[in-house]
């Protein structure tokens, strides 16, 4: 089973930008990043779909937040721009495989926290 690691995660004022890193031992179809606050379920927030290129994200950060794959293939980005406090979570990354629903998840890393203060 690939194992997930992610980094990049730091404490930053409101506005600011940060890009989170997951490196993957091996990738399968899809990787997503998921989040989840204190006293809060983990909740999904973006998707890239390796085989096509597709990204799908939820609405609480569509046209802030990025996902992509870095030209070596081993990495995915999460780019965090326009962060607010509400972004304030444990990030986590994902992956798994595509079925007809959608992008089935299998593998999580440990999670890296950022912390966004007003």
């Amino acid at each position: 089973q690939a194992q997930l690691a992610e980094s990049g995660g730091a404490s930053v004022v409101a506005g600011g930008s940060l890009r989170l890193s997951c490196v993957a031992s091996r990738w399968r179809e899809c990787v997503g990043w998921a989040r989840q606050a204190p006293g809060t379920e983990r909740g999904w927030i973006a998707t890239l779909y390796l085989v096509n290129g597709r990204t799908y994200y939820s609405d609480s950060v569509e046209g802030r937040f990025t996902i992509s794959q870095g030209n070596t293939g081993n990495t995915v980005y999460l780019q965090m721009n326009s962060l607010i406090p509400e972004d304030t979570a444990m990030y986590y990354c994902e992956a798994g495989r595509l079925t007809a629903g959608g992008c089935e998840y299998d593998t999580w890393g440990q999670g890296t926290q950022v912390t966004v203060s007003s």
